[in-house]
């Protein structure tokens, strides 16, 4: 996949929008689309993302992706509040591989949510195959919780 394509598809890059130097930004640059009022996120793999003797992505860079992709589901119906949210559980089903060059997505769908809990899941898909299904719930810091209303 190339830059191209996935411009002429809908995708708009998203460089240096990760706070430089957090954990997050080293997953480098993503992409994002929203298609019927639904956001997904992508990657291109880099070799960075594998097991270096395998080629393929590194289910850390896996269960990162879905961290950060899951909490696009999250921004979404919380709004400003959800930079005081904190991701309280996730759980990572790896069901194929994804390699150095796939573009790799996740749209994420939130399933409930609560005063302080959102329920959130998503599928990372590749080629038009499931490489990753993954859940998580996000909590609500009690320091913002006064500013729910």
């Amino acid at each position: 996949m190339d830059a191209q394509t996935l411009i002429s598809e809908g995708w708009t890059l998203q460089e240096n929008t990760l706070i430089d130097g957090s954990f997050d930004s080293n997953i480098g640059s993503y992409w994002t689309r929203t298609v019927n009022g639904s956001a997904s996120i992508g990657i291109i793999l880099e070799k960075r993302h594998t097991n270096g003797h395998l080629g393929t992505a590194h289910g850390g860079l896996l269960s990162t992706f879905a961290d950060i992709g899951l909490g696009l589901g999250v921004s979404s119906v919380m709004k400003e509040l959800s930079k005081y949210m904190v991701t309280i559980s996730l759980s990572m089903k790896f069901l194929s591989i994804a390699k150095i060059g796939d573009f790799i997505t996740i749209t994420p769908e939130v399933t409930r949510e609560s005063k302080q809990l959102v329920f959130v899941r998503g599928l990372i898909q590749t080629n038009g195959k499931t490489v990753a299904s993954t859940e998580g719930i996000w909590k609500l810091l009690d320091s913002a919780k006064t500013q729910r209303k």
